[in-house]
């Protein structure tokens, strides 16, 4: 599995007014329609499995579409003109700023997930299990199902035949929004609803998630002896949850991003998974949590594919490309998920995360190549690139609520320019592409950058050493190496499968480097590989090499600066 993740409101929305806290008119959007098949089938050539369109369902936003039927948002509970695609407005419907036709909606969203599939990916979409829009109301649910909320006793903080939790008849207090806007058009909600990240009072702050309200699964927080579980008999929103997934699964989406999932009872995971995958046996789970004593609940018991690893290995990497953190260190993050391993999945970059080329981060993302070369090569577990990391993305723009934080905005209407080089470039096939008016070139840099993901996701994709092959990590001997390997900057394995033996060896220095990668003699027992020497291929340069390998030997190699080597024989 490899996943292309895209913010699908970004990627080819052309339109360059760029003006800060703009409105959609001014800025532009970009719509599910221009997923046409040239750019599918490109993202499948670049070496992708699967496909998150990220924001689909609808969310609160600032935009009116009431003309459309569509109840409007108060903007003092709206982060961003376009809102947050983690306030969920109406689980059973479609985003209409991705709507080349609003009241299409939903048959354009049925289109995309057509033309995914005939371009051979899969479809993933997000699930927001934990908080909705502080006005969640749903006009598109089908007929007969009850909203969320309806009929809940709003005199009472907690109860399991509740959707939510209220704070005993007292209002919603607003200081978290500017006072002209709070002032001007006050916004009532009473009593007040607990907030999305667990804040059980009515005064939620600015650094809360204020715009989004907590979904009741029958746990009491409140209690006098502390949290306490009230699943049977089954409270009534693990049911409402479990009808939206199977909403979506018959319409084709092929696994489920569940935000913060660990934010929700494992015991709903367990009870819910099972009910969907029994219907569709194929649909897949993706897990964000992350609290590491909890992966393996959410796996073996919740019944979760797959979990971000971003404690583990994201945070290690980051480390290392920043030069804070030992190369060698990346041997304890997967010993520590060795038993789930396979579960785990990797990434460098999504929306939550900062640009690696940003300020923030390291500024260069030639810096982070080795580090994609560890992640994609070292296990056959999920891979997950986010637009516009294979060209280098700096989000450096203040678009709005955003601010310049690193992050590529999700809460504001704008336009990306190597987004838009990206998907021109997909719809073209060339690196001369067109955007809006203007004739857009990919700058030798980026043109470098992209072939050099280009070639490691294939690579990942067609050379069985990584398709199947078993992994061996040579650190263990290369901690005293005395020919030129250095652990606090180098970090070396092995692959194997029948036909095929690699030997990567990824550089985190600004020097290129001459050394020697030990191989230990279990290694060659391990694999059952011969002595003596072989003809081999780098594969990210395509030049032809000879290595000699011995039991406790040293493999000579030559790696560049910010880069690596994988070397198959």
């Amino acid at each position: 599995m490899t996943i292309y993740q895209i913010f699908t409101r970004l990627y080819g929305n052309p339109a360059a007014a760029n003006v800060p806290v703009g409105t959609m008119e001014q800025n532009g959007c970009a719509k599910m329609n221009g997923f046409t098949d040239k750019v599918l089938r490109r993202i499948k050539t670049d070496g992708y499995t699967h496909v998150w369109y990220t924001g689909l369902i609808e969310h609160a936003t600032q935009t009116d579409y009431s003309a459309f039927g569509i109840a409007k948002d108060h903007p003092v509970v709206v982060k961003g003109k376009a809102g947050s695609p983690y306030a969920i407005k109406d689980y059973y419907d479609i985003d209409p700023d991705l709507a080349t036709k609003v009241p299409q909606r939903m048959k354009e969203f049925e289109a995309l997930v057509a033309r995914t599939h005939k371009a051979g990916l899969k479809m993933i979409i997000d699930f927001v299990p934990n908080h909705v829009a502080r006005q969640y109301r749903s006009d598109a649910a089908p007929e007969g199902v009850k909203d969320l909320g309806v009929g809940d006793d709003k005199t009472m903080h907690f109860s399991p035949k509740n959707n939510f939790y209220y704070c005993w008849g007292e209002p919603l207090h607003t200081d978290f929004a500017a006072r002209r806007d709070a002032d001007e058009y006050p916004y009532i909600e009473q009593p007040a609803k607990a907030t999305g990240n667990d804040h059980f009072d009515a005064w939620p702050g600015q650094n809360d998630w204020y715009e989004t309200v907590k979904l009741n699964y029958g746990v009491d927080y409140c209690n006098a002896g502390g949290r306490s579980c009230h699943f049977d008999p089954i409270p009534s929103t693990w049911k409402k949850m479990r009808d939206i997934l199977l909403f979506w699964a018959a319409k084709g989406v092929d696994a489920f991003r569940c935000d913060m999932a660990e934010m929700v009872p494992v015991e709903f995971w367990e009870w819910c998974i099972k009910q969907v995958k029994r219907k569709f046996k194929a649909v897949e789970f993706i897990a964000e949590v992350y609290n590491p004593a909890e992966y393996r609940n959410y796996i073996h018991r919740g019944g979760f594919d797959y979990l971000y690893d971003k404690v583990g290995l994201y945070d290690t990497l980051r480390g290392v490309i920043c030069r804070q953190t030992p190369a060698g260190a990346i041997t304890g993050q997967w010993q520590n998920v060795d038993d789930i391993r396979q579960h785990m999945l990797y990434f460098l970059e999504n929306h939550d995360e900062q640009r690696i080329a940003s300020p923030q981060f390291c500024g260069d993302a030639v810096k982070a190549l080795p580090a994609l070369v560890c992640e994609a090569l070292m296990g056959t577990n999920p891979l997950m690139i986010y637009a516009g990391q294979e060209l280098g993305e700096t989000a450096t723009d203040a678009e709005g609520f955003s601010g310049r934080d690193g992050r590529t905005t999700i809460f504001d209407y704008w336009s990306v320019e190597k987004l838009n080089k990206l998907h021109a470039l997909s719809a073209s096939g060339k690196t001369t592409v067109a955007v809006g008016k203007n004739a857009e070139v990919l700058t030798p840099e980026e043109t470098a950058l992209f072939d050099y993901y280009h070639r490691v996701l294939t690579m990942r994709e067609t050379q069985s050493a990584f398709t199947d092959g078993l992994f061996y990590d040579v650190m263990y001997v290369n901690y005293d190496n005395h020919q030129g390997f250095n652990p606090d900057r180098h970090y070396a394995f092995l692959r194997h499968s029948k036909e095929q033996t690699a030997l990567v060896v990824c550089n985190f220095s600004d020097e290129a480097a001459e050394m020697g990668v030990k191989i230990p003699a279990h290694a060659f027992d391990f694999f059952g590989m011969e002595e003596g020497s072989v003809k081999a291929t780098e594969l990210l340069s395509g030049k032809k090499t000879t290595l000699t390998l011995y039991r406790d030997g040293f493999a000579d190699v030559s790696v560049p600066a910010n880069g690596a080597v994988v070397i198959v024989w």
